[in-house]
């Protein structure tokens, strides 16, 4: 059905409304809703849209995906629920007996390759892996979101933006397993701002150059965020020795606790070290008592500076 709906709506000349009504519950397989279409489409899920609660085949690992679609609005108060709980029991990660790569979670709601794209006012939860995928995108505001998932739960980034450029991420509320935004590979001018995030690995840029590839992120600006026990809480990760340049961002007006003694925490490319990193009002705590926090900080540029921030990086 939803499928029928939206092949109506993209064939459309006119501006159209998929709506799935509230109070009431569709199971979904997988589903790819796939562009182009012939003019703007609105989609207010207004229900719950939810995973089996069994383990099966998902092609590309992808449960909801939106491609190639411009001009397109998907908002209204609803749930997305991977049901991801039978995932995580048998990942690597939790089922040690488990190889990494035998079973991998799909992602749960996929934006690939859209431009002018709106997403807002939605609940996305227990994802069966990461949650929310903003890939090749082009103006993007994403805003107003719950993504929730356990602190447990295996490899459940919250945002995850990767070779996408224009976006922002807004007033938005993060509880996961691992990231609550994740930043990697071709991705510029990103704005993360007003968010709470919490449990999980706080905010971070990569990881990047994985077997010595080369990888580009820049003019990142993370403000507003108040984290409440996260790890990591603002990180940059690369695999040293390969061709990594992040430059050009900003972390201001960031407060909150810790779980773990290392806060902040970055390992910028032994290669091409960070350039222009600035953290301006950064304070984040431990969340333990007489605990204290720490700031890891590797191969940054000249051009980095911290103003009333702690724990603090060396100055360079």
């Amino acid at each position: 059905a939803f499928k029928k709906a939206w092949d109506k709506a993209c064939d459309s000349l006119a501006s159209t409304k998929i709506l799935v009504p509230k109070d009431k519950t569709y199971y979904v397989k997988h589903i790819n809703f796939t562009g182009p279409c012939r003019s703007s489409i609105s989609m207010e899920i207004q229900g719950t849209v939810r995973s089996f609660p069994q383990m099966y085949d998902i092609p590309k690992k992808l449960w909801i995906m939106f491609e190639d679609v411009r001009n397109m609005n998907v908002f209204g108060g609803g749930t997305i629920d991977g049901n991801g709980e039978v995932w995580w029991a048998n990942s690597c990660k939790i089922k040690k007996t488990q190889p990494c790569q035998s079973q991998s979670a799909p992602t749960a709601l996929t934006f690939k390759n859209c431009t002018n794209l709106r997403v807002s006012n939605l609940k996305v939860v227990n994802a069966q892996q990461m949650q929310v995928n903003f890939q090749d995108c082009n103006d993007v505001e994403a805003s107003k979101l719950s993504v929730v998932a356990p602190a447990e739960s295996p490899n459940t980034d919250g945002i995850h933006i990767t070779r996408t450029t224009n976006i922002n991420v807004l007033d938005s509320e993060i509880r996961t397993g691992d990231d609550c935004v994740s930043i990697v590979n071709g991705s510029r001018n990103v704005e993360v701002r007003n968010i709470v995030c919490g449990p999980g690995h706080g905010i971070s840029i990569g990881s990047l150059g994985e077997d010595n590839s080369e990888h580009y992120v820049s003019d990142i600006s993370v403000k507003g965020v108040k984290m409440t026990g996260t790890s990591n809480g603002v990180r940059i990760k690369t695999w040293q020795k390969s061709a990594v340049q992040v430059e050009n961002v900003i972390y201001r007006n960031i407060r909150g606790t810790s779980a773990s003694k290392i806060a902040i925490n970055f390992k910028c490319s032994q290669s091409v070290p960070c350039r222009n990193l600035m953290l301006q009002n950064v304070k984040l705590t431990a969340q333990g008592k007489g605990e204290k926090v720490e700031a890891f900080c590797s191969q940054l540029a000249m051009q980095t500076l911290n103003q009333n921030s702690l724990p603090s990086c060396p100055m360079h």
